[in-house]
């Protein structure tokens, strides 16, 4: 569920439920969110750390500066096809989960759990460790112009970041806003300055860089889905576009309308801040930098440099706190299914935080800080999140066969779901050669979650290993004394408190 460019809200992260809607017409969500609204909403949801840290890997595996793009306009336009097919499955299944919900909702409770699963054990901690390390990286690079900034400096403050956020967020749910207010502000005017400054020498005529751009582009399918793989984290966040599906006025109108016009601009602004990072470093430089925008402010900026490592650690600040949010949701919501432990779908009595949740998540997400790679943790986590966003798209196809009287809302031409289904398995299969041990590590972690769904999911409780039951009556237990909480009420939806228990 990679949520802001980058960030994983996961695509996957719940989406806020309509008020229970009464037997007299009801409460529902107030549809004010315009189009200009809209179009705000999708492009500050997007545009985060993983313009940051994605042209690297992107130049590494595309090996050129004229492929890598290339690449970049194509996963602009792979994510508007995926963007409109997450518009039609928001407005047609109303339920949190995102594609867990989806797959939960076409295909059933086994690929559902081990979307979940895998999710759980690898696409959120890993994306959070990403972000967490993309935050260090900008935060000590300054003070290390000559050198790599050392390896423990680096993960000891990504872990020291993840703690916080994963504690404010078990304090109070309503604290991340002003947060997510300043992280906005600071990513746009990072990306500013880098698109003025590039195209101003641009204009200069410092052209020398994109001389013969394309010599040395990796033509191969491996490389250039590896390639795809670092720009589709930055396009991430258009799959928690259902978000405002329920909010948006005249949503048949405005929301594919929304997504026409946000997503060439956020593609457009992608493409414009990798020529201004071409044009003023050579690829060496490019592919030799730990944090390639501080690079490039060390070469052009002068005094101002330090506004840009600044404003990228603010804004990996606030996408991390998104992530953390948008995943214990997920899990919250997977335990409410009953596909993970009650434990997971405790909250604080007073404060309405679900402390357990976070607890794991931030947990597992310290443990993947252990991995060297930058770049090999985007690998580790891509194969499942799109192996499961096709499957996701999949069950677009499959309801409109099984189920062609659903209500649709908004309704697409099944082209964009085919076209889209294609694209992913060219991004599942192609890395399996060229990616051998990372996809394995993928398909690993999928596989082991059918023994855990047989034995602890579809197994009727009177049939499953007595010691487990008692094992984790004794941890809920513990856990509802050390974290003061209980089990929510599986009516309450955490994205919409009452205001008394917001205070």
């Amino acid at each position: 569920m990679m949520g802001r460019g980058g960030e994983s809200s996961s695509g996957d992260a719940p989406t806020p439920a309509a008020a229970p809607v009464p037997a007299d017409g009801g409460v529902r969500l107030k549809q004010e969110i315009s189009l200009l609204h809209g179009v705000c909403l999708i492009v500050g949801n997007m545009i985060g750390s993983g313009i940051f840290v994605s042209p690297v890997g992107v130049l590494m595996y595309s090996g050129s500066y004229g492929l890598s793009l290339v690449v970049w306009a194509i996963g602009g336009v792979f994510s508007v096809f995926g963007a409109l097919c997450y518009a039609e499955l928001g407005t047609t299944i109303r339920k949190s989960g995102a594609s867990y919900a989806y797959i939960l909702e076409a295909f059933g409770g086994f690929l559902a759990f081990v979307r979940l699963w895998t999710s759980l054990m690898i696409v959120e901690p890993a994306c959070q460790a990403v972000i967490s390390l993309t935050f260090s990286l900008y935060l000590v690079q300054p003070f290390y112009p000559s050198c790599p900034a050392p390896y423990i400096a680096v993960r000891l403050i990504a872990a020291m970041i993840i703690a916080l956020l994963t504690f404010v967020n078990c304090m109070k749910v309503k604290w991340g806003a002003i947060l997510q207010v300043v992280s906005t502000v600071a990513k746009v005017l990072a990306l500013i300055i880098i698109v003025i400054v590039g195209l101003v020498k641009l204009g200069q005529g410092h052209t020398q860089n994109f001389e013969d751009s394309f010599a040395g582009s990796k033509l191969n399918m491996g490389d250039m889905a590896l390639a795809l793989y670092s720009a589709l984290y930055s396009y991430s966040g258009w799959d928690t576009l259902n978000f405002i599906t329920e909010e948006i006025k005249d949503p048949e109108r405005n929301l594919p309308l929304a997504i026409a016009i946000s997503m060439p601009i956020v593609t457009v602004i992608y493409i414009l801040t990798n020529v201004a990072y071409y044009t003023v470093m050579n690829m060496d430089m490019v592919l030799g930098s730990e944090a390639v925008a501080v690079t490039f402010a060390d070469e052009v900026l002068g005094w101002a440099r330090w506004l840009i490592p600044l404003s990228v650690a603010i804004s990996c600040y606030g996408g991390l706190n998104s992530s953390i949010i948008a995943a214990s949701r997920l899990f919250f919501v997977g335990s409410r299914e009953g596909h993970l432990p009650n434990i997971l779908c405790m909250i604080h009595v007073e404060r309405y935080t679900p402390i357990p949740a976070l607890l794991f998540n931030g947990g597992m997400a310290l443990i993947f800080l252990c991995v060297e790679d930058v770049f090999q943790l985007i690998n580790y986590f891509s194969f499942n999140y799109w192996l499961f966003i096709g499957l996701s798209i999949g069950s677009q196809i499959y309801l409109r066969i099984k189920r062609p009287d659903l209500p649709r809302p908004v309704k697409l031409s099944l082209f964009f779901p085919v076209v889209y289904c294609l694209c992913t398995v060219f991004l599942v299969v192609v890395p399996l050669f060229s990616d051998t041990l990372n996809s394995l590590v993928g398909i690993a972690v999928a596989v082991s979650g059918a023994p855990v769904y047989f034995l602890f999911v579809h197994q009727p409780p009177s049939a499953r290993p007595a010691f487990f039951g008692k094992a984790l009556e004794r941890v809920s237990l513990l856990t509802q004394k050390v974290c003061y909480c209980c089990v929510a009420d599986p009516d309450l939806d955490l994205d919409n408190l009452p205001d008394d228990k917001m205070d």
